[in-house]
């Protein structure tokens, strides 16, 4: 058999065995990639941090009462079950009515808490798109008015003219 004839049998083994490997490696990436995009277990102070102490009306995580105890405890109780956030939520929910949550919700009316703010935000930067034209307008109108009006006079000029020669 020719070299030629010998080179077209296939890759050799070397070759093979490291695409494998290769191939191997990218599945056990992705596979790892995958248990990673799994969601974290909720933790009591991450829950804490987002909902309110309904008796005391402030963010669970600082309220020091009975009430907020009990909160406490029943959130902890349902980490122990294994439930994720979003079931947390729903449950205080549930049990305490949507005031525990300490953000209002993206549904109804609750959603001009977003949107007010929003508005209103929009709302300056469009007046100032408007105005801020015509205010360069008229400070550049009122400079070049500025400026005729600073001719100096014949004499004025002159006493400058000496005042500056005097420095040099």
């Amino acid at each position: 058999m020719s070299a030629r004839a010998q080179g077209r049998q296939g890759p050799p083994r070397a070759v093979l065995a490291t695409l494998a490997a290769a191939i191997a490696a990218l599945g056990a990436g992705a596979a790892g990639a995958g248990a990673a995009a799994a969601p974290p277990r909720p933790s009591l102070p991450t829950i804490e941090r987002q909902v309110m102490c309904v008796t005391c009306k402030i963010p669970l995580d600082v309220a020091q009462s009975p009430q907020a105890n009990r909160e406490r405890a029943f959130i902890q109780a349902l980490i122990d079950e294994g439930r994720d956030e979003a079931q947390i939520k729903s449950a205080l929910v549930a049990q305490y009515g949507p005031s525990v949550l300490g953000l209002p919700s993206a549904h109804g009316f609750d959603l001009a808490a977003y949107l007010v703010p929003l508005a209103a935000v929009l709302a300056l930067l469009a007046t100032l798109a408007l105005l801020l034209p015509r205010w360069r307008r008229h400070a550049r109108a009122q400079a070049s008015r500025a400026g005729a009006a600073a001719a100096l006079s014949a004499a004025d000029a002159a006493r400058l003219e000496s005042d500056l020669a005097r420095f040099d």
